[in-house]
């Protein structure tokens, strides 16, 4: 080749280099690239948003309860023991089943004498990374939330003097209880922090997703990188949906709550706040496609449906009489709109969520202690 034909060719690959650099990657392109090339989220004024991130591998433990095996082992045994509760039927797996999604499959809880509960059974998945326990915060730690639903009426209903006494009664705890905290005593304090340690380590961060965020671009198909993308723009998830946790640790009211009495006055039974009548937590996603129905009453029974709902805008409460109760009427949340997704764009959100499954830290139930 002559050297003028060896210039043009040059000249034709610098030119076609240039070229195809103006040409923008698509949506699957950039999302297998680095997060600060992603598109920009859609994110309503004034919401604190964190980029979305993978958990870490190993649970938080508190300072006041730090991790030791011999707690754990201890709180899987009392999690899974029927005799902590008042009619020795009833134990924290009653309700966190681990074949159930660490949930119970029911609508609403079912509790001591078969009295049901007015809310939804929430998973203890990942609750190593809760501010505050329970739908409407109400509790600033697992320990103080194992002793109030041990005590609950309507869930254990333990009078704790006696579940201690019978706990202590039993041959087997006391050396467990001398293993993992330096004496026998058995007591309220040190059941509580037990159960507690074990529920944080009913962790799930080996999802999908998470490979994804830790770099494993190809970890995800290209239909699920598109739910990905409408989950942080169209589809307006990430406004409440954020960070490692996927969830912003806020109280929302979505426009469920139908009445505005006892556990469903939300966040407003801890704040006495009109804003947050009706408002329950963000709950995180990681495990949730197993942990049917949804929301805090289970009035929505499947996935499909929840989008349904979700795309539609959901629904306004109607003027509700309080009783004579002078409880403000709720409000929707503001960052629920009509979002109008095509049916390909829901199952690409679908997709997307189902890449939150794996395989949560399970066990089978421990054998009675004698």
């Amino acid at each position: 080749m002559s050297k003028i034909g060896a210039l043009i060719v040059c000249l034709l690959a610098i030119i076609l280099i240039a070229v195809v650099s103006k040409i923008p990657l698509s949506i699957v392109d950039t999302y297998r690239g680095p997060q600060e090339h992603w598109p920009k989220p859609t994110i309503d004024e004034g919401v604190d948003f964190s980029p979305l991130g993978a958990l870490p591998k190993e649970a938080h433990f508190p300072d006041h309860n730090p991790y030791t095996k011999a707690k754990e082992t201890l709180g899987r045994q009392l999690f899974f023991d029927r005799r902590m509760s008042q009619s020795e039927q009833v134990s924290c797996a009653s309700c966190h089943d681990p074949e159930l999604g660490w949930a119970d499959g029911k609508r609403k809880a079912i509790g001591h004498n078969r009295l049901l509960h007015n809310l939804n059974t929430p998973s203890i998945i990942n609750s190593a990374w809760l501010n505050s326990v329970y739908r409407n915060g109400r509790a600033e730690s697992l320990e103080a939330q194992i002793i109030e639903t041990w005590q609950n009426p309507v869930e254990m209903a333990a009078h704790l003097p006696t579940a201690v006494a019978r706990i202590t009664s039993i041959k087997g705890y006391p050396p467990m209880f001398q293993e993992a905290f330096g004496t026998k005593e058995v007591s309220v304090v040190h059941i509580s922090k037990a159960i507690a340690t074990f529920m944080r380590q009913v962790t799930l961060t080996n999802t999908t997703f998470d490979k994804f965020m830790r770099g494993e671009r190809a970890a995800f198909k290209d239909d699920e990188i598109k739910g990905l993308h409408l989950f942080r723009t169209k589809a307006r998830c990430a406004n409440c949906h954020n960070g490692d946790l996927l969830s912003d640790g806020k109280f929302h009211h979505l426009g469920s709550s139908f009445h505005n009495v006892g556990e469903f006055q939300g966040r407003y039974r801890v704040t006495k706040q009109a804003e947050n009548v009706g408002a329950f937590r963000t709950p995180g996603l990681r495990g949730f496609a197993e942990t049917s129905p949804y929301l805090h009453n289970g009035l929505i029974k499947d996935l499909d449906t929840l989008l349904h709902v979700y795309n539609s805008g959901w629904w306004q409460n109607s003027e509700l009489v309080n009783k004579g109760n002078n409880i403000p009427t709720a409000t929707l949340s503001e960052h629920i709109r009509t979002l109008g997704l095509s049916e390909q764009e829901r199952l690409q959100l679908k997709a997307f969520l189902g890449t939150l499954k794996g395989e949560a830290f399970w066990i089978e139930q421990p054998p009675e202690l004698k």
